[in-house]
């Protein structure tokens, strides 16, 4: 026997025919025991995990046939890679090796019982023959687990690496001075291509672990001492029945949905509502307290409620703007009098209904909602009303 030849080279020739007719069986049996014997994998409910057991199970016992009486090495390419992506995807899981390490000992054991009986339905096993087999699965598994193990470095590196990405753009975005090209280089570096607007959220520091796990790639997580930042990119999991969800009772401050180079006016206005309304279980929006913001001089929360109570007239004319919005300020003041607006701006009372027509048109329900009122009132009052350079009355 040459001293080179592999473990599978010794199996009885017959060992294959013999297992053949049983490979459906068996592959369910053992990916079953794999998964069972296995505590980490048992608690797991997902189809698509099932299935990739099973495949890789199918590939081992299949590739293991195809060894009997070979000098081949155990895995060639492509089929190492399966294995090598089972390691990776244990790493992405924050499970550790030794889940798989453990499935693929018990599926050892389950092999070994399986080739014998298969073997013994045709003919008497020798002692000699059970100790090659032994053998040779021990030595086929060792290869599967060095895959897997390669595989689990590999991402762990990738992983290292993604995170060092990721916390470049969240630098970026919370410094708020990068140019253009570096912030959307850096964000489809991570897989955010056309990063445009980005939803920051204050958490307390012991969440950030939990806020990493909980929107993946869609969040960055910064960790400041006093508090985490979690920046989301605007999508479904960031509109408020979403937030709501999955912030309940976590503390969470969320800021305004704003373009990324306003992230950190964001993270402000989100610091001082924190202080405003205390401990609080939240989540808190400041979506919710920018009156009170506004009311209490912040012009970051003063820009945020005109940039949004402005946006229906943005596609009209400088002029149009003007008449509508001093029409719609007078309006305001006087509680809907159109007499009293068309008397305070010299118009004709027509005009004051043709001009409200319009603004109802924009609008909607918003004029008949007391908050959007009242936030309209707050920018049209600093937007007409300017203070006067002499700090007498505006």
């Amino acid at each position: 026997m040459s001293a080179t030849a592999t473990p599978w080279q010794r199996l009885p020739a017959d060992l294959a025919a013999a297992m053949r007719p049983h490979l459906p069986a068996t592959v369910a049996a053992v990916a079953v025991a794999v998964t069972e014997a296995t505590p980490a994998f048992a608690a797991i409910r997902d189809a698509k995990f099932t299935r990739d057991v099973r495949t890789a199970v199918q590939v081992a016992l299949d590739r293991f046939i195809d060894l009997v009486g070979t000098e081949e090495p155990a895995l060639p390419p492509g089929i190492r890679e399966v294995f090598v992506a089972l390691g990776a995807a244990e790493a992405r899981e924050d499970r550790g090796p030794e889940a798989l390490l453990a499935a693929l000992r018990m599926a050892a054991r389950s092999m070994l019982r399986t080739a014998s009986e298969s073997l013994a339905r045709l003919r008497p096993v020798g002692t000699g023959e059970l100790i090659d087999l032994s053998d040779a699965i021990s030595a086929y598994v060792d290869e599967l687990a060095a895959a897997g193990t390669d595989g689990y470095a590999l991402q762990l590196r990738e992983q290292a690496g993604e995170g060092d990405r990721r916390r470049q753009l969240a630098e970026l975005l919370l410094r708020g001075d990068g140019l253009p090209g570096a912030v959307e280089a850096a964000a489809s570096r991570i897989g955010w291509p056309d990063l445009d607007v980005v939803v920051p959220v204050l958490l307390p520091p012991e969440q950030a672990r939990d806020a990493r796990f909980r929107f993946g790639a869609d969040g960055l997580v910064v960790e400041r001492g006093r508090d985490a930042v979690l920046l989301l990119r605007a999508g479904t999991r960031t509109s408020r029945a979403a937030l709501t969800d999955s912030l309940v009772g976590r503390g969470a401050v969320v800021g305004p949905a704003l373009g990324w180079a306003r992230v950190p006016a964001s993270v402000r206005l989100a610091e001082l509502t924190g202080g405003l309304v205390g401990p609080d279980p939240g989540p808190v929006f400041v979506d919710d307290r920018l009156s009170a913001l506004t009311l209490r001089g912040e012009t970051g929360a003063l820009a945020v409620l005109a940039h949004r109570r402005l946006a229906p007239l943005a596609h009209l004319r400088p002029a149009q703007q003007d008449n509508l919005l001093v029409t719609l300020y007078s309006w305001l003041r006087h509680w809907g009098s159109r007499a009293d607006v068309a008397a305070e701006l010299f118009v004709h009372p027509q005009t004051v209904s043709y001009r409200l027509r319009r603004l109802r048109e924009l609008y909607g329900a918003d004029l008949d909602d007391a908050v959007a009122r009242f936030e309209l009132l707050l920018v049209l009052a600093r937007r007409l009303d300017p203070p006067t350079t002499d700090g007498g009355p505006g």
